[in-house]
């Protein structure tokens, strides 16, 4: 097998696994393009994978055309986050700081968009953060959001 059907096969793996991932909630068109989809912006919803009551809402940009169609084109570094509590907060498993709770290919190969989780014991407050990273060089954009671990009334 050679090298780029391995890239492919990668590159479809981590596609399909970020899809499953995160709930695509609705997206408006930004440009139109004559081949191939419109670039827009699209909203997904993702669950904490670790605690149980806290839902993610990500906002970021998707590229059309032909690139885009293919998923040969390189995405920006355009996030915007909100995670809110919709339900009594449960901790599923042990938590580490900085981990990891979603993650999705910005570009065929060197570029991911991931949301990490912090813990505020002090304030008793979960934080999320969005960023781009690429293997040479980073993006500072990014997006925070704020979980306040509140009490949940049972309806």
């Amino acid at each position: 097998m050679n090298t780029n059907s391995v890239m492919i096969m990668l590159f479809c793996s981590i596609t399909l696994v970020s899809a499953a991932y995160a709930e695509e909630v609705g997206s408006v068109d930004t440009k139109f393009k004559m081949l191939g989809p419109d670039h827009k912006i699209v909203i997904e919803a993702f669950d904490d994978p670790k605690i149980e009551g806290i839902t993610c809402y990500l906002s970021r940009s998707k590229k059309g055309g032909l690139k885009g169609m293919v998923g040969l084109a390189e995405e920006t570094s355009d996030a915007a986050l909100s995670c809110r509590q919709v339900g009594p907060i449960h901790q599923t498993s042990e938590l580490k700081e900085g981990e990891r709770v979603f993650s999705e290919s910005r570009s065929l190969v060197f570029k991911k968009l991931q949301v990490v989780r912090f813990f505020d014991k002090k304030r008793q407050t979960y934080i999320y953060l969005a960023y781009s990273d690429r293997v040479i060089e980073g993006s500072p954009q990014n997006a925070i959001s704020t979980v306040p671990i509140q009490p949940w009334a049972s309806q």
